[in-house]
């Protein structure tokens, strides 16, 4: 590798990190400051690292790839059964919402048919990787509206195959001919069939073989083969090889390994998407007229928020969680710079009107974990409906689940394990469950005030449940969702202040240890004793 890459890739990291510090500190998502720390580092301002690296490029792929890969472990196909139209018909709706009325704009603004309806179509496409990154940051990735925006856009996605066989038409080639379209078909097919293929051969015999050997390095190494081998597989089939890296994760998802691997692959995740996300920073020029992009700016989030939304209400969300998820979905994805890019060397498009479109592509990612955070709000979960009634009978009442994995969360796993109580641990950030999957406990990432995420940590079937969040209101949330999965189970809650507990208790808690009682009464007893002394 040259000298100037890897001085250039040091850079990169280097920024990430401090980029990463300085988000957790103000907390805000990582993404903005990685995307930040990019046009900081490119020519746009200081001019440190060109956009034009292509290692860089292909290190950068690699962060999406493996962000996908996550994208399919935690992708619950089963669960997404009841949308298996919706989804699909919220994805075109989506779609031709925002490409028909962009083609329109860009063909009054003196573009050519071929490179209005290209800009439209680029711009449709919304980002599976940051939308998945900022849900998982904010522990939103497994509710009904986080699964929703994820199936919609890997929906989109993969609309980018035949996106790609309309390129030669639009300049001026011959239009795809059966032939075309009959290999496109029998590739898909042969993709999904080894897919389904793969999936028993790995879930049945060769994790199950590698794990009986309990080396980490091995269930690594086999993600990676998979990793590779279906991103290689589907390249070669002429289909997206990002699709292949999805796929791959769908071999590991929904098994007692899923998590393991998740685990074990995150270290490298960070790494490569840091890259992938400073790299787009990159591509913001410093020649652009902020008075021409801002208005397109803001008159295309417009449009991908209502086109979001219409999306979203089609596959069941209420239209209060629909208009904040079609917030947060009101960016342009990296694909539009990947179609544009082709676009412009076919001819389709100038070197000019390329540039303006990924600054407007770009602009809206930057302000995408602003609206997303912002959007999430309106999209509460806590209202969801319940399907069955609380469990009043356990499956394991030998099962204990610890919400919060801070430092009381800790110490209570770790006693509740050593008396052999088998141990599933919930947390936020799957940063901190990072550790305890890696010793072998079951783990499950999200906001416990959601139903879906406590049934994945298996809350109804649980003898007991420990509550260790910090704040007495969440704690008194995630209470009331706990007994309304189950109304057996021994649920005791750490809280803060003592004027709380009650409330809590009310809630459904058996016990409640208030840190400020306690704190009063252990000053209590050691003021006692040395006045005895």
């Amino acid at each position: 590798m040259p000298d100037h890459v890897l001085t250039d890739l040091l850079i990169i990291v280097t920024a990430g990190l401090a980029a990463n510090i300085v988000c957790q500190r103000i907390g805000v998502s990582t993404i903005l400051g990685y995307l930040i720390a990019g046009v900081v580092l490119g020519k746009a301002v200081l001019g440190w690292v060109a956009d034009d690296a292509h290692e860089i490029e292909t290190l950068s792929e690699a962060g999406v790839f493996l962000l996908l890969f996550t994208v399919g472990i935690e992708f619950s196909i089963d669960e997404l059964k009841p949308l298996a139209w919706r989804l699909p018909v919220g994805g075109s709706v989506q779609m031709l919402l925002v490409a028909f009325p962009v083609a329109v704009f860009c063909y009054w603004a003196g573009l050519s048919a071929a490179a209005s309806l290209l800009v439209g179509a680029a711009l449709a496409f919304s980002s599976t990787v940051v939308v998945f990154k900022a849900l998982g940051e904010l522990g939103q990735s497994s509710t009904p509206h986080g699964r929703r925006a994820i199936g919609v856009l890997l929906f989109q996605d993969m609309a980018l195959v035949p996106l790609l066989l309309v390129v030669p038409l639009l300049q001026g080639e011959a239009a795809p001919g059966w032939r075309e379209l009959t290999e496109l078909a029998l590739a898909t097919v042969a993709f999904i069939g080894a897919v389904a293929l793969a999936r028993i051969v790995i879930n049945g015999y060769l994790a199950p073989a590698l794990s009986a050997l309990r080396s980490p390095d091995l269930m690594v190494l086999l993600a990676v083969v998979a990793l590779g081998g279906m991103s290689l597989f589907a390249h070669r089939l002429h289909l997206p090889a990002a699709l292949g890296a999805f796929a791959a994760g769908l071999l590991f998802g929904g098994n007692r390994w899923s998590a393991q691997v998740d685990s074990l692959v995150l270290p490298f995740r960070e790494t490569f998407s840091a890259v992938f996300f400073i790299s787009l920073g990159l591509l913001l020029k410093p020649d652009l007229n902020p008075m021409i992009v801002g208005p397109m700016l803001l008159a295309l989030i417009a449009i991908k928020m209502l086109a979001a939304t219409a999306a979203m209400w089609i596959t069941g969300l209420r239209p209060r969680a629909a208009l904040g998820m079609g917030l947060g979905l009101a960016h342009v994805g990296e694909f539009a710079f990947f179609l544009g890019r082709i676009a412009m060397e076919s001819g389709v498009l100038t070197r000019e009107e390329y540039q303006r479109m990924a600054a407007v592509a770009l602009g809206s990612l930057l302000i995408t974990p602003l609206l997303l955070r912002v959007g999430l709000k309106w999209t509460d979960g806590r209202g969801e409906n319940v399907d069955e009634a609380p469990r009043t009978e356990l499956a394991k009442p030998h099962m204990a689940v610890v919400i919060g994995v801070g430092p009381v969360g800790k110490q209570v796993a770790s006693f509740l394990e050593t008396r052999g109580v088998e141990v599933t641990m919930v947390d936020r950030s799957p940063v901190n469950l990072y550790p305890f999957s890696q010793l072998g406990f079951t783990t499950a990432a999200g906001d416990a005030t959601h139903v879906d995420v406590l049934r994945a940590a298996h809350v109804p079937d649980a003898g007991m449940v420990v509550v260790c969040v910090p704040t007495d209101s969440d704690a008194l949330q995630i209470v009331s969702t706990v007994r309304r999965l189950n109304a057996a189970a021994n649920v005791v809650v750490r809280c803060r202040y003592q004027s709380n507990a009650e409330g809590i208790s009310r809630a459904g808690a058996a016990l409640v240890v208030s840190e400020e009682r306690m704190t009063y009464e252990r000053l209590v007893a050691e003021l006692e004793g040395r006045l005895s002394e």
